[in-house]
């Protein structure tokens, strides 16, 4: 099997996987990767989550709205400014979010579990060299 359909068909796998550990959640297919992210960076902008997430703003706009419905997330404006939107988890997004955390924690255990330590490091740390290349090809 060849890269790309390997990448492809893992990340399809995990994305199943954790939604079936996050079934009784309510949470949509794109709504975790946010939830990891605001976790992270929390009041961030529309604007960096898509970038961050690698989504279009128009499906972040869409996800964030049905995670506004669910109370996960708020949106507030900050200091005048009328155009940006920070995003904001709620005490429900919190808690939600440990929830995703958790869950990819399972899962990164399960990835790696019959693997030496040393084998899931440098898997880290290659997919993390294609990541930077790759980010740094879409940048020019």
């Amino acid at each position: 099997m060849n890269f790309h359909y390997l990448l492809m068909a893992n990340h399809a796998m995990v994305q199943k996987y954790l939604m079936k550990k996050l079934s009784d959640t309510d949470l949509t297919p794109g709504q975790p990767k946010i939830l990891d992210y605001l976790g992270e960076h929390n009041g961030a902008s529309q604007t960096e989550i898509a970038a961050s997430c690698y989504i279009e703003a128009a499906s972040l706009t869409s996800a964030l709205n049905g995670m506004e419905a669910k109370g996960l997330v708020e949106r507030r404006r900050m200091n005048g400014n009328r155009r940006t939107y920070y995003i904001y988890l709620t005490a429900k997004g919190e808690e939600m979010y440990r929830k995703v955390t958790a869950a990819f924690c399972e899962i990164e255990k399960e990835v790696f579990r019959d693997m030496p330590p040393e084998t899931a490091v440098r898997f880290e740390e290659v997919f993390a060299d294609i990541h930077k290349h790759l980010k740094n090809r879409m940048e020019e």
